[in-house]
């Protein structure tokens, strides 16, 4: 029987708090110079709970932090031209530097033509297409806020990722796709696995940093990983009214090196990263004004 590993968890609020603090502090100097507080608006169409939680969540780090936030709730039923004539005007408001439209909306609006309305200047999440192909040619601009913050929590436990094979499970836009380009930036060897995957554990067995974001509840068992390597779980499901990874936590624990927890893991990553694009926003906003 193989001798089992002392397994390192990898939280991310030591992470997040030396990325926060950093901004505090890069805040306070530009709040000095130009006489306002960051503006972030948040946009949220619908009453889905988990995009409630999320939308409180961002709101009291950015309160925390000295970001000022803007609230606009709408029923589900908004019209595609009330919403794009809220996003113009928030475009035109110079007390704005970021704007975050809550993802899912609801199926009667075109996710893709409503984002797309955001000024690509205060798109702090990374979702219309000029940043996203800034992002693939390494331009300067906004990072995507998980995958950022996945990379952010392997560096900061000091865990290499030039020249390994890092395996994604899961190809979103939100996560998946826009990771593997980072990853790519970093010299990583990518493979992302899908739904059309062929025996995805033979695949995902080969990985040496295993990134799991398929949105499954337990979907990756320690069957599917080898001994030593690093798992990052990017999941997170309701499961028996507790939050869950995508990762079989427990059966993982002492065969891997180290993994990231749910909840705790890079949850509190993807705020900070959002707030870090948000400053960013407003430092280059301020610039040009």
């Amino acid at each position: 029987m193989n001798k089992k590993i002392d397994t390192l968890i990898m939280k991310g609020k030591p992470v997040s708090d030396k990325i926060i603090e950093v901004l505090v502090s890069r805040i306070e100097k530009l709040k000095e110079s130009s006489g306002r507080s960051p503006g972030l608006a948040v946009i949220l169409v619908g009453d889905d709970p988990a995009s409630q939680v999320y939308v409180r969540l961002k709101g009291k780090m950015a309160d925390k932090i000295g970001i000022e936030t803007y609230d606009y709730r709408l029923s589900s039923d908004v019209s595609f031209e009330e919403l794009s004539d809220l996003i113009e005007k928030l475009n035109q408001d110079s007390k704005i530097d970021g704007i975050l439209v809550q993802l899912p909306l609801p199926s009667t609006l075109n996710e893709t033509e409503i984002l797309k309305k955001v000024d690509p200047l205060k798109d702090v999440d990374v979702f219309h297409s000029e940043n996203f192909g800034k992002l693939s040619l390494k331009q300067p601009g906004p990072k995507s806020c998980t995958p950022a913050g996945v990379l952010e929590i392997l560096k900061f436990y000091d865990f290499p990722i030039e020249g390994k094979n890092v395996v994604i499970i899961g190809r979103s836009k939100i996560v998946g796709l826009p990771l593997s380009i980072l990853l790519l930036h970093e010299n990583a060897t990518v493979t992302i696995c899908h739904s059309r995957t062929e025996d995805i554990a033979e695949v995902t067995k080969r990985a040496d940093i295993l990134i799991a974001a398929v949105g499954r509840a337990n979907f990756v068992t320690a069957e599917m990983v080898k001994e030593g390597a690093i798992v990052v779980d990017v999941g997170t499901n309701r499961l028996d009214d507790k939050l869950v990874g995508d990762c079989d936590f427990a059966s993982l624990m002492g065969k891997v090196s180290a993994i990231t927890p749910v909840p705790g893991g890079v949850g509190p990553m993807t705020i900070s990263m959002l707030m870090v694009n948000t400053v960013n926003a407003f430092q280059d906003h301020i610039s040009v004004t």
